[in-house]
């Protein structure tokens, strides 16, 4: 029965994540869209424990995989942005 809402909270989280997408709250140019999609497919892959379903599986993992990737880039960049605007202190 946990399992089983704990997926209904990944659903409640996928939903809310492309809700505040679409009117704008959050961007998808930040990482915490992704992070939120990341917990939102854990949290359904969790309830897959017990009702497993292959293609579902598939899909939660392609959006964690997918998830990380994002956060890191956008991490990456943000840190090379920051390096654009330091100064030297030597020159």
């Amino acid at each position: 029965m946990l399992c089983r809402l704990i997926g209904l909270f990944g659903v409640l989280l996928y939903v809310t994540g492309f809700l505040l997408l679409s009117t704008g709250r959050i961007d998808s140019s930040r990482p915490g869209y992704f992070a939120l999609i990341f917990i939102a497919a854990t949290c359904v892959l969790i309830s897959l424990c017990v009702d497993f379903n292959m293609s579902s599986a598939l899909i939660q993992l392609f959006y964690i995989t997918m998830s990380m990737g994002a956060i890191i880039l956008r991490l990456r960049r943000r840190r090379g942005m920051n390096d654009l605007f330091e100064t030297d202190p030597a020159g």
